[in-house]
């Protein structure tokens, strides 16, 4: 196959790897994995089963904890494609999860607080 027939072109850009390195999920096989999940790295000193890039700085990342969304923003991946990452590690039992408890999640009283300082502004 020569250059002029290839089926990808340079604007595909980063996105056209992380279809392979999901193997072409959209979804994570771990419904309760949402953007607020916490997430740690419980193998320090153990290899990695899986050996693509976005796996390890994941795991570097999580050394603290860190929320799903967090881990998507440092890294510059989609949400979705993060949660698929995260969920193989969590099956790998490399990584750690907590669901954040309902109260934290919906504080009305922060959450009134918050809005009336932005009203303020």
């Amino acid at each position: 196959m020569n250059d002029g027939d290839a089926w990808f072109d340079d604007e595909a850009g980063p996105l056209v790897r992380l279809y392979a390195v999901t193997q072409g999920r959209g979804r994570s096989n771990r419904p309760e994995l949402d953007m607020l999940t916490l997430v740690v790295d419980i193998g320090q000193g153990t290899a990695l089963r899986r050996h693509e890039p976005e796996y390890a700085a994941i795991v570097e990342l999580c050394r603290t904890p860190q929320s799903v969304a967090e881990v998507a923003a440092r890294l510059g991946l989609p949400l979705t494609m993060t949660k698929v990452l995260v969920g193989d590690l969590i099956d790998d039992g490399r990584l750690e999860y907590r669901q954040p408890r309902p109260d934290e999640a919906s504080d009305v009283g922060l959450l009134q607080a918050l809005l009336d300082g932005i009203r303020g502004l």
